[in-house]
């Protein structure tokens, strides 16, 4: 039997180890679910025929090679910085390796040596990075090879709660890594194209410049700009376009009451808090506003960010309880980031039986012809509960599907790549298709720049 071993076995792998164990006995396959938590790993195997789960500790240098040489094809679903460990040692044993992580510097420079031995190592071919990468490129090879132009490119992509799931003044839940949420959008100003003009947005304005966007049978959502939309001219081969933007999707209103936390300073990382772990919720909000021993908290929060208690942004921070003087923060030597993903668990962490969603959508405009026109392409994919998550769904699924293509030698370009070949995303989009992660293609006139989705 030929073994893929999946190392890591997170929320997002469970639709990829189910995938995979799926099509153990008409592929001949053994699958091997390693982790450094071996209930987690049983968890995800079950008592299949063909699975078999392991302890592993990453960092064990003898143990991890010695498990990555009795593989044919290797999956990492660890976290980013890990990738590189397991990557040397396939090009080591000479295994084929599958990440739905960005590529890093240190993974390129294995590009050369990938390439003698005839090795896949393929990254980015989760959902954002990977789905957006196979859907965006499928449109602007159709235009290109029709002899069109491309004038505008914008993607969005968001995690969000599904609608029957959706009971909270936020219309959000976690379905990724928290503290991602908390941190989104630091690091640089956001950089992106409009009609041929460089633009930036700075932190601490980002979520209060958005762009509005609808998705047929969702309604009306907005989108932040993310950290760098202008590396992708040169990945989709976009070098002479007008407009280029990417963005995180939000339901309308999220951006407006998440920016209080970054004017407050709640999303600041970089230093701790004394006594922290005696504070209360009030105490944390608090600490942030200027002393004045007769106005209550509420009053000062409110007169320095100019919220009016009408406002539907108060009642959003209320309902986060961070006025609670009883609830307290308990966790030692924190930083304001870690105590408000804390505060934000207790409100956005998915109930047993909730249901998650992820929402994509790109805009292409083009000239073909003389003539000027723009295509929307959207999906819409619902999780089952809260294993089988849309998340875990469309991470998991383009992963396993690659690593299955790879293995049965139907995606041969060998090196440190990316999904954005015809040989790699045509099969792949196909087959997520057949797994209802479905894109729909609408096309009108070309609009270009609208400052009527512009809000802010």
């Amino acid at each position: 039997m030929r073994n893929i071993l999946v190392i890591g076995s997170g929320q997002s792998s469970s639709s990829l180890i189910t995938y995979l164990l799926n099509k153990s006995i008409s592929e001949n396959l053994h699958i091997t679910v390693a982790d450094v938590s071996l209930e987690l790993a049983k968890s995800k195997v079950g008592n299949h025929e063909n699975g078999t789960a392991r302890s592993l500790d990453i960092l064990n240098e003898t143990e991890r090679k010695e498990t990555i040489k009795n593989a044919d094809i290797v999956v990492s679903m660890l976290p980013a910085h890990l990738h590189i460990n397991v990557a040397k040692d396939c090009v080591e044993f000479g295994k084929s390796m599958v990440t739905a992580s960005y590529i890093s510097n240190e993974m390129k420079a294995l590009h050369v040596e990938a390439v003698e031995k005839n090795l896949v190592l393929m990254n980015e071919i989760g959902l954002d990075p990977g789905v957006d990468h196979m859907s965006a490129m499928k449109i602007i090879d159709e235009i290109r090879e029709k002899g069109g132009k491309m004038l505008l490119f914008e993607s969005f992509c968001g995690g969000l709660v599904a609608p029957e799931s959706d009971d909270n003044l936020w219309n959000y839940k976690f379905t990724w890594n928290p503290r991602n949420v908390v941190l989104a959008g630091q690091g640089g100003a956001a950089k992106f194209l409009q009609e041929g003009t460089y633009k930036y947005i700075p932190y601490h304005k980002l979520f209060r410049r958005t762009e509005i966007l609808k998705i047929d049978g969702y309604g009306k959502f907005e989108a932040y700009a993310n950290r760098d939309s202008l590396k992708y001219k040169s990945i989709y081969g976009l070098d002479n376009i007008l407009t280029l933007y990417r963005g995180t999707i939000r339901r309308v209103g999220f951006s407006r009451a998440w920016n209080v936390f970054i004017q407050l300073g709640m999303t600041d990382d970089s230093y701790t808090i004394e006594n922290s772990e005696h504070m209360s919720y009030r105490d944390f909000t608090n600490s942030f506003l200027a002393y004045n021993p007769y106005d209550s908290v509420e009053l000062k929060l409110g007169y320095y960010l100019k919220i009016d208690q009408d406002d539907i942004v108060w009642d959003k921070l209320t309902e986060l309880d961070i006025f609670n003087g009883t609830k307290m923060v308990r966790l030692k030597n924190a930083t304001p980031a870690q105590i408000l993903e804390k505060i934000l668990r207790d409100s956005w962490s998915l109930k047993e039986n909730d249901k998650d969603m992820i929402v994509m959508q790109h805009l292409f405009g083009y000239e073909l012809n003389g003539e000027k026109q723009q295509i929307e392409s959207s999906m819409v994919c619902i999780g089952d509960n809260q294993t089988y998550t849309a998340m875990a769904k469309t991470v998991g699924l383009p992963v396993a599907i690659a690593t299955l293509k790879i293995l049965n030698g139907e995606i041969t370009t060998p090196g440190v790549q990316m999904p954005i070949s015809k040989e790699v995303y045509e099969p792949i989009l196909k087959e997520l298709e057949e797994n209802g992660i479905v894109f729909h293609e609408k096309k009108g006139p070309y609009l270009g720049y609208n400052p009527e989705r512009v809000t802010g």
